[in-house]
Order: structure tokens, then C-alpha cells, then sequence
């Protein structure tokens, strides 16, 4: 484990790249050990690396950033949403705490997970206008579902005006949605074609993709450059994590023991949009704190070398 942050190296609010520029300046910041993150942060070609908290959520709000920062992360993927680290009835409360303690530690929430589909839901409006005014600008969708007694195309039609509703209310906002690729007949998005057809329309600074490269593999087999290429233009982030098949189904495992393809993070790199990237480490779901920081910490080395980085 790389060392911690020290307790005030960044003030509250204070942006890291503006931090990095002027410690360099300050005899006092000098005498200081480098943060874990200062060595991949300045490397223009890189894009914003965070981890998403849902199983360190035992942690108080200071000590998740503190050891997170330490990993090495540029920020969070945090969690504001039913069961999440900030629950969305508290969110005028608890978000601005958790904000702060993130910027103590040198990191961003680079993305917020909600449980945001529709503007009409009871919270959307207050978690998303107190994540615009403290400055987050992206946040991950809920999962729409497909009702197995109707059709299809009949109930992604049905979507439409509700995309271009949040995508209005984005917009005002100065905030991205990002919708994730999910795998299972259940959700839209899992065969990846149908939110092309909810998403061409809409600027994709408004409502984005998420891909997951696990997901995609899973439901598109050999085909899933094909669905990549068909998403880029819309992409908003990447989702990692890794998995094998099971005797009956799909099974999470550490970042390169499974079937992803790491040369694909290489080729986004040289290919795709410069975006944020999402490590979510899920194969511990009954594990405590402790034991999913070590995963987060193998599973980032794993990713920084597919990455080239």
C-alpha cells in the first residue's frame, strides 16, 4: 500500500492540478512526501482514473478518499442513491460532506451512480441540481427494464420522450448522464443496439454511454468491437471489471483472470474519446472494507498496466 495523504495537504476545494503546479513553489510543499497519485496525474495521455465505492461504503466519508487517494485514484465513483453512501432524501445534507472529504484527499467524484431515470422521480431533481452546484459534472443512470409481456420496440418508444426530457434537464444543469451496458434480458441496454436507438438523437454532452466491456462481452460474444464502435461517438466512460463463465452463468473475478480483453483499453486510448475510467471490483460482495481495498489495490495495478500506464 503506497502511503496516505497527509492530513491538510489540500485544502477543501482546492483543484490537484493547481495544488501539483504550486507545491512545486512552496518550500514547505517540498519537504513534503509525494502523494501517491502526483506520479500518473500529470500524464496528459491518461485519462481521470476512479473507483467505484460500493462495497467500502462502511468507511466513513474522510477515510474512504484518504485510502483511496492513496491507491493512487484521480476520484470516486460515488454512490447517491437508495443503500448508497449518500442517500438521496439527505442529499442537501451528506454530499457536500462527502465532497469535502474527497477534495481533502486530492481526488474529484468524477461520477455520481444514482438511481436516476426519469426527471419525474422523487429526488432526481434535488440530487442532480446539488451535485451541478458543487461541481460534479456526470453521473450514472439507473437501469431501465424490459417488460417480457411487450414488445420491444413498443416500450423503447415509450422511452424517448423521457430522454429527451432528462437530457433537457442536463442540459440546463451543465450535467452528463452516462446509462451502463448491463447483461441480462431484463435491461435495456444489455444487447446494446437498443440504446443506440434511445441515444442517437441526443447530444451525447446531455445523455452518454457507459461501456463496459464485461457486460458487452457477455452479451455480444465475439461481436462486441462491433457494439464498441457503434457507442463511441456516445461514450461518456468506461466501466472495468473481469468475469468467466460458470456452470450456469457468468461469475466476477480479478482484473485479468477472466475473459475482458486487455488489449481493448489500448485501443480505446488511441481510438476513443478521452473519458473517465470506472474500476469496480464486485467479486467480494460479502467481504468487508479491508479485504475490497486490497482487491481495489490489485485490481488498479492490473489496470494501469493495460493501460500501458
Amino acid at each position: 500500500m503506497r502511503p496516505e495523504p497527509q492530513d491538510g495537504l489540500l485544502p477543501a476545494g482546492l483543484d490537484r492540478r493547481l495544488f501539483l503546479g504550486g507545491a512545486a513553489a512552496t518550500a514547505a510543499a517540498a519537504a513534503l512526501p509525494t502523494p501517491a497519485w502526483a506520479d500518473h496525474h500529470a500524464e496528459a495521455s491518461l485519462p481521470d482514473l476512479c473507483v467505484f465505492i460500493k462495497f467500502v461504503q462502511s468507511l466513513s466519508y474522510d477515510e474512504m478518499a484518504q485510502r483511496l487517494a492513496a491507491i493512487g485514484f484521480d476520484g470516486i465513483e460515488s454512490t447517491v442513491r437508495a443503500k448508497g453512501h449518500v442517500l438521496p432524501e439527505r442529499v442537501k445534507e451528506d454530499l457536500p460532506k462527502q465532497y469535502e472529504a474527497v477534495k481533502r484527499a486530492g481526488m474529484d467524484i468524477t461520477i455520481m451512480t444514482t438511481d436516476v431515470v426519469e426527471v419525474d422521480q422523487p429526488y432526481t431533481e434535488d440530487v442532480l441540481r446539488i451535485g451541478a452546484e458543487l461541481g460534479i459534472r456526470k453521473y450514472r443512470m439507473g437501469f431501465w427494464r424490459y417488460d417480457p409481456n411487450r414488445g420491444v420496440m413498443e416500450q423503447l418508444d415509450e422511452l424517448r420522450p423521457k430522454v429527451k426530457e432528462l437530457a433537457a434537464l442536463n442540459r440546463e444543469l451543465g450535467l452528463t448522464a452516462v446509462y451502463q451496458n448491463h447483461c441480462g434480458k431484463k435491461y435495456v441496454g444489455a444487447p446494446i443496439w437498443d440504446l443506440h436507438y434511445l441515444l442517437r438523437d441526443i447530444d451525447p454532452q446531455e445523455i452518454g454511454m457507459a461501456f463496459d466491456l464485461r457486460h458487452a462481452t457477455i452479451e455480444g460474444g465475439l461481436s462486441w468491437p462491433l457494439q464498441y464502435d457503434i457507442m463511441k461517438p456516445h461514450l461518456g466512460a468506461l466501466f472495468v471489471k473481469d468475469f468467466v463463465w460458470g456452470e450456469k452463468k457468468e461469475q466476477h473475478v480479478p482484473l485479468g483472470e477472466g475473459r475482458v480483453d486487455k488489449t481493448f483499453y489500448k485501443k480505446h486510448l488511441k481510438e476513443g474519446p478521452n473519458v473517465p475510467i470506472s474500476l469496480h471490483v464486485e467479486y467480494l460482495k460479502n467481504g468487508d472494507a479491508e479485504e475490497n481495498l486490497a482487491a481495489i489495490t490489485r485490481d488498479y495495478k492490473t489496470l494501469r498496466k493495460w493501460l500501458g500506464a
